[in-house]
């Protein structure tokens, strides 16, 4: 007959700063992403002593250095273009992962300079324009170009690269790069 478990014991502070330590070791995170974990960790398994004070300690994590926005930032971008995706997939992950607006915008230009790279490192991944083995037509590319932008990809990048035909690459110029669009021209 199997023993019953026995229960595990609410979290003090010490507990607290034990459990933070263990995760930044082994997760790349982000000062919000922490501090929510932690306040889990608090709503599952009670919380003994003076009130917990999860963004404290996170605070502390990122006061030490174990702790960096900028650099998880950085690297997510980083992986994320490389895989295909694009800028607005780039701004969505990181809003997700709780990175501040600051650091968000730190990593724009980067993002935004790779975005043809990206786009047809997607286009490659996906065969899409000049990756297909024949041309599409237009139920087919009007699909593709939906999947370049919910992959994140400006229209204007994403209709050049579908409308292309198999073997060429198109002719890309700075506005299709951008994952917004103004008033004054269409994208």
């Amino acid at each position: 007959m199997a023993q019953p478990r026995r229960p595990i014991p609410p979290l003090d502070a010490a507990a607290l700063d034990r459990l933070a330590l263990r995760y930044v070791e082994r997760f790349a995170t982000t000062r919000g992403k922490l501090a929510d974990y932690l306040r889990r960790k608090v709503r599952e398994r009670g919380w003994d002593g003076a009130p917990a004070d999860p963004e404290a300690v996170a605070a502390r994590m990122v006061a030490l250095g174990y702790v960096d926005d900028r650099a998880y930032a950085e690297a997510k971008a980083a992986a994320l273009t490389r895989r295909g995706l694009g800028g607005g997939r780039v701004a969505a992950a990181l809003r997700q992962a709780r990175v501040g607006e600051a650091d968000s915008e730190a990593v724009r230009p980067v993002v935004e300079e790779g975005a043809v790279d990206s786009a047809l490192a997607f286009a490659r991944r996906k065969r899409i324009g000049p990756f297909a083995a024949t041309p599409a037509d237009r139920p087919l590319r009007e699909k593709q170009i939906g999947a370049m932008i919910r992959a994140g990809h400006s229209f204007a990048l994403a209709r050049t690269i579908a409308g292309s035909p198999p073997g060429e690459l198109p002719q890309f110029d700075d506005r299709m790069t951008s994952t917004s669009c103004d008033d004054a021209e269409p994208c």
